[in-house]
């Protein structure tokens, strides 16, 4: 399953959900949207949003670091 993570540098809570996905083993490309603008406007229309981080899994978005949405679709079991 690919899985994408829209994220600026700076942002606190795309730190800690990229910290979160390696720790349990999760490959993921990392896409920062504050150097690529086809990917910005990309990700705002998935996702309707323009914060980050929202990450794709598959077919389904999650808008921000959703830890229990996020296991459910990664069958992360912690």
């Amino acid at each position: 399953m690919v899985v994408k993570v829209y994220s600026t540098p700076t942002c606190v809570y795309c730190k800690t959900l990229k910290e979160y996905l390696r720790k349990n083993k999760i490959d993921f490309a990392d896409i920062d949207v504050s150097k690529d603008e086809k990917e910005l406007d990309a990700m705002i229309r998935k996702s309707g949003q323009m914060g980050v981080p929202v990450v794709e899994i598959g077919d389904d978005l999650v808008v921000g670091f959703d830890k229990e949405k996020i296991n459910n679709l990664l069958n992360i079991k912690e």
